[in-house]
């Protein structure tokens, strides 16, 4: 029987590609005029002291902090000798759109296409972003076999899972995935099982208990597959962003310290929202690794600009 041996956790933020050297231009002017933010009412509001936050210097030692735990991840997974990670990501309309949006979908199809974004903002934070990611592959292997096998036992549970075997070829596999390849397991060649969650688009974003839920079918899945492997389990995305919410991130973090699965449970739905929703990513796989060691858990909030904006960072690991 299959064995999960590795829990993983990780941000998938544009600023851990981007030096922080540029978090205070190229991302600033990216929410000045981001349509989702009324960035000159959040300059009113925010919190006394904020300009602390920002100072260059604290900006690098928050960015290489980020980079300490990047690089710590992937030596943790080839260490581990996993044959296959199952990553818990959300898609951001890169294969969904609303004509067709499931709460869950698992993707089974034999390769994984991985597309190089092309750079129409030679200036801008997008090719900023692409310039901290590693070269990788155009197609990755998956671990379809174990894919179809937790479909089939999803079902069974009751869980009713959307399934697809292509990715649209202009976009290839969402950014929540490809974040494997690009960062944390450089020219690795992983196979991966990507399980996506609609943590982003209302009225259909599954409740923190579904995903808890969700983690734990998953894990029996796993440990029913007639597989014998060692397979990882990863969640990508989060914590709190584009808005920094500290409360909400602080609160997950001691959750995840201290075992306490209620307290994730009872995280106000209302405030995950836009990115901040990943963190329900991270709750799915709670429920995979609940049982588990943590033996590594760092939150870095790396704020950006006077308005309070940025991304709270996670990273962490379970054995």
């Amino acid at each position: 029987m299959a064995k999960i041996v590795l829990g993983i956790g990780t941000s998938h933020s544009p600023q851990l590609s981007i030096p922080a050297t540029q978090w205070g231009s190229l991302l600033r002017a990216k929410d000045e005029h981001d349509p989702r933010l009324d960035y000159e009412s959040l300059l009113r509001r925010a919190r006394p002291g904020i300009e602390t936050e920002i100072t260059p210097e604290k900006m690098q030692e928050r960015y290489q902090a980020c980079q300490r735990s990047i690089a710590l991840l992937g030596d943790l997974i080839r260490q581990a000798e996993v044959d296959a990670v199952v990553v818990f990501g959300d898609d951001q309309h890169e294969q969904f759109h609303d004509n067709n949006m499931p709460v869950f979908a698992l993707y089974h199809g034999s390769s994984l296409p991985i597309v190089k974004h092309a750079r129409r903002d030679p200036e801008g934070w997008k090719s900023a972003e692409e310039k901290g990611w590693a070269e990788t592959e155009k197609e990755y292997q998956t671990a379809c076999e174990l894919a179809e096998h937790s479909i089939r036992c999803l079902v069974d549970e009751e869980f009713d899972v959307a399934r697809c075997d292509r990715f649209r070829e202009e976009i290839g596999v969402g950014h929540a995935f490809s974040f494997l390849y690009r960062r944390i397991l450089p020219g690795g060649k992983l196979p991966m099982v990507p399980f996506m969650i609609n943590t982003y688009y209302p009225p259909n974003q599954p409740t923190p208990r579904r995903c808890y839920a969700l983690g734990q079918a998953v894990r029996r899945a796993i440990e029913s597959w007639n597989g014998d492997k060692r397979i990882a389990v990863m969640a990508s995305g989060g914590l709190s962003h584009v808005i920094m919410d500290e409360d909400v991130d602080r609160e997950v973090v001691e959750a995840l310290r201290k075992k306490e699965a209620k307290r994730l449970l009872r995280l106000p739905r209302e405030r995950l929202r836009g990115g901040t929703s990943e963190i329900l990513n991270w709750v799915a796989l709670f429920g995979c690794v609940e049982s588990m060691d943590l033996k590594f858990l760092e939150y870095v909030p790396c704020y950006r600009t006077l308005a309070g904006t940025g991304c709270g960072m996670g990273f962490a690991y379970w054995t």
